[in-house]
């Protein structure tokens, strides 16, 4: 086994599924007119790949945990790579709708990375593996946007996915020739009702989420789509204690370290949006409000990128702080530097480099508190379901992601100024903003110490198989 590659290899491979989720924010203010349609049905571009990737996070997980890991990642790709495609060659909505969904799909690759590297990897190396995959999931949408950013204002936009599909392409080839599979399987077989039960419940909830604002937070559209996501879950729920091969083991979600962990997901996953949706507002807002910073969209990117390395570079920080003293440890020190970074934040308004400094300390807390998720995930449930429990892990963080959207979105909206013919976030709105996810970010220390203080278990031997296909025994 080529166990050298295996952790940058799969490390790319989430790199550039996450890289998915910011690649059209340079093109937001142009889709409309790239594709001959109204700002309303535009904005599906984005909505489409947050849903798409909420719902396909479990389902893949499960997949990899029945059919194996190796295989699922390598289709994940597949599909990124025919999304890029379809986006590359669209005109109008509905084919870039398609590609930008299947682009979502990708999203996959980041838990069942991080699965199968706690398969395939000697004990000593699976600690710092998991804590840099993990951080893939901040680190590529940091440092995408200004990537796509200078790409979309240079060249054509067609470029961008272009690229995506050849980053997709290439992925694709070194997962092939570098990882091995897992010899790890669940029994049973996937459960096609728990999977559309759960999609259609997601969609639903997820729907509401993001567009509420548009569609208005009262209207029968959005009170039903939260009604109805209300009852199919719980219905869906019920059916999955029911059944004999649920998709998701509630049972096992149920244990005390992987529900107040992925309430804690839910929370961090909150507080770490604002730095994607507050920040570049607050940069790239104009002079003329007296405290707009008239930032350039490539500027901002540029400013905003030290955050995303930062991410990665604290992700072994986080394996040493987990060895030593453990999962939780790491993840309530994460969750408290993410609040002390938004309070700063309030403070450190008044120039570019004070709100990259804001940034970086926030992106520190980050990373250290996503290194730990999957640890704590995966040291809590059985060995043949580590992907499925850390796709749900990965969806609670989305989930997070999806409500900080609509409330940021909603607060700055009302507190707004108008300057000449524009209205713009205020410099309050931007402060409380911060203080709301500073307080999200102080919720999840609190949940998170409600999580048992247990030895990471991590250690355990299982069979598996090496590429030419003799077996050999691996972590």
């Amino acid at each position: 086994m080529r166990s050298g590659f295996v952790v940058p290899v799969l490390a790319s491979c989430g790199l550039v599924a996450s890289f998915m989720q910011t690649l059209v924010i340079p093109l937001i203010p142009s889709l409309p007119d790239i594709l001959h349609a109204d700002p309303a049905d535009a904005s599906w571009v984005i909505t489409v790949t947050l849903v798409a990737a909420a719902v396909i996070m479990p389902v893949s997980g499960r997949l990899g945990d029945l059919y194996g890991k190796r295989p699922v990642l390598l289709a994940s790709l597949v599909v990124l790579v025919a999304g890029s495609v379809v986006c590359a060659l669209a005109g109008s909505v509905l084919p870039m709708v398609v590609g930008r969904g299947l682009q979502g799909c990708a999203m996959g690759v980041i838990p069942l990375g991080i699965s199968i590297m706690r398969d395939i990897l000697p004990v000593e190396r699976i600690g710092s593996a998991t804590a840099m995959m993990s951080a893939t999931l901040g680190v590529g949408g940091a440092i995408g946007l200004p990537v796509s950013a200078v790409i979309a204002q240079t060249s054509s936009w067609r470029v961008l996915f272009w690229l995506a599909a050849g980053l997709g392409a290439a992925c694709l080839a070194l997962l092939r020739a570098v990882v091995p599979d897992s010899a790890l399987r669940a029994e049973g077989r996937f459960n096609v009702v728990g999977a559309l039960g759960l999609a259609a419940g997601l969609v639903s909830l997820l729907l509401a989420i993001t567009k509420g604002a548009t569609w208005g937070w009262g209207s029968a559209l959005t009170l039903g789509l939260f009604a109805a996501a209300v009852v199919v879950l719980v219905v869906w729920g019920a059916y999955q204690l029911r059944v004999r091969y649920p998709l998701v083991n509630l049972r096992v979600l149920a244990r005390r370290p992987v529900l107040f962990t992925n309430l804690a997901s839910v929370l961090v996953g909150f507080a770490v949006y604002s730095t994607s949706l507050v920040l570049p507002q607050l940069l790239q807002a104009s002079a003329l409000t007296g405290y707009g910073l008239g930032q350039s969209l490539i500027a901002t990117g540029l400013w905003m990128a030290p955050g995303g390395l930062v991410m990665m570079a604290l992700s072994p920080v986080s394996a040493g702080i987990t060895r030593r003293w453990g999962s939780r440890t790491s993840l309530l020190l994460g969750a408290a530097v993410i609040a002390v970074g938004y309070v700063v934040a309030t403070l450190l308004l008044h120039s570019a480099f004070q709100v990259m400094v804001a940034a970086v300390i926030v992106s520190a807390g980050v990373g250290i508190a996503y290194a730990a998720m999957p640890r704590l995930i995966m040291g809590a449930v059985p060995l043949h379901e580590t992907a499925s429990a850390n796709g749900l892990n990965s969806l609670m963080r989305s989930v997070g992601t999806s409500m900080s959207s609509a409330v940021m979105a909603t607060l700055l909206a009302h507190m707004s100024v108008t300057v000449g013919p524009v209205t713009v976030p205020s410099l309050a709105g931007f402060r409380v903003a911060f203080l709301i996810a500073a307080g999200a970010a102080f919720a999840a220390v609190l949940v998170t110490s409600l999580v048992p203080r247990v030895r990471d278990r991590l250690d355990h031997a299982v069979p598996m198989v090496a590429p030419e296909g003799r077996s050999e025994l691996q972590v």
